[in-house]
């Protein structure tokens, strides 16, 4: 009787184990309190100076990688909130130059003041087609984007937009 038990029990446990999730969500808070968002792995974040438009800026990306899918948060500092809100469509072109894609919903000067930006478009990566779904927000002086890349048709929908809908700027 007891060995039955240990058996059961040893299968049990290894049954459990493989049942790790893929998807291992959690909640984040940026380290200067500036976003938090659900990811879907433990991110990393790394900070480089890019150009937006003409403005000069440092942007922190905070990201996580799930079966080749990539969930980041890209966040900058503008020099007043006019310029943070100009700089939407910028971060948009910019990131569908990077995949060789164009914009439908192309825009020419600043979005409205309070407007959200989203995108959603297939290019070329290094490795064939490549999907970018994505926001671009602005509050305040603050500009962020959200994005979700990876290649069309490996990226689970309802992933996508439980990263996208999670995120609450500060």
């Amino acid at each position: 009787m007891h060995i039955k038990q240990l058996v059961l029990a040893s299968l049990s446990a290894v049954l459990l184990a493989g049942c790790s999730p893929t998807y291992n969500w959690r909640d984040y808070t940026s380290a200067e309190g500036a976003f938090k968002v659900l990811f879907p792995a433990k991110p990393a974040t790394h900070t480089r100076g890019i150009d937006l438009g003409g403005i000069k800026v440092d942007m922190t990306m905070t990201a996580a990688e799930v079966e080749g899918t990539t969930f980041a948060v890209g966040t900058a500092v503008a020099p007043d909130a006019a310029l943070a809100q100009a700089t939407l469509p910028a971060m948009r072109q910019a990131l569908l130059r990077n995949i060789g894609a164009s914009d439908a919903a192309e825009t020419n000067g600043a979005a409205p003041a309070g407007a959200t930006l989203d995108v959603d478009a297939v290019g070329k990566g290094n490795s064939g087609p490549v999907r970018l779904v994505g926001r671009f927000v602005a509050k305040g002086t603050r500009v962020y984007q959200v994005i979700v890349v990876g290649t069309p048709g490996a990226m689970p929908p309802e992933h996508t937009e439980q990263f996208l809908s999670s995120f609450k700027p500060q």
